[in-house]
């Protein structure tokens, strides 16, 4: 005990978040995987930036779902909108990490193949990943 009457030791907040990452990053996984999917499949009827929005539009939406009632706890249907809405904002700097990883490797490499302009977006994904905890966490869960 601290001279507060607190327990010593990791704050709830730390505990709580060592709690909520192994469930992000399953469901992070998941999520990626599913995107790729999308992004391969658009890509062979629509340009790589098409497909990129296309792919992040879907998985964005599955993974806001999957993380609201898994990583943080939050069921029923109450604020699922607003939640949604918030977590357009985690999409949207990823659509750009993603938009530009491709618009880059566009110029470095003109005509890359699929499997490079994947590997591209799993590294787009990865920092665009480390965003969405953070803004999920302290902005669009907070709280809960």
């Amino acid at each position: 005990m601290t001279v507060t009457g607190e327990p010593a030791g990791p704050t709830r907040a730390g505990r709580s978040t060592r709690r909520q990452l192994p469930s992000f990053l399953v469901i992070g996984v998941l999520s990626t995987l599913f995107y790729l999917l999308l992004f391969v499949v658009a890509r062979s009827f629509t340009g790589a930036q098409a497909a990129n929005l296309i792919a992040l539009a879907v998985s964005a939406v599955a993974n806001t779902a999957a993380n609201r009632r898994f990583t943080f706890g939050i069921t029923g249907s109450r604020g699922a909108l607003r939640d949604q809405l918030q977590g357009a904002v985690a999409f949207l700097i990823g659509l750009g990490l993603s938009s530009g990883a491709l618009a880059l490797l566009d110029v470095l490499v003109p005509d890359a193949s699929r499997p490079v302009e994947v590997a591209g977006l799993v590294v787009a994904n990865g920092l665009a990943t480390v965003a969405r905890f953070v803004l999920l966490k302290v902005w669009v869960f907070r709280g809960r």
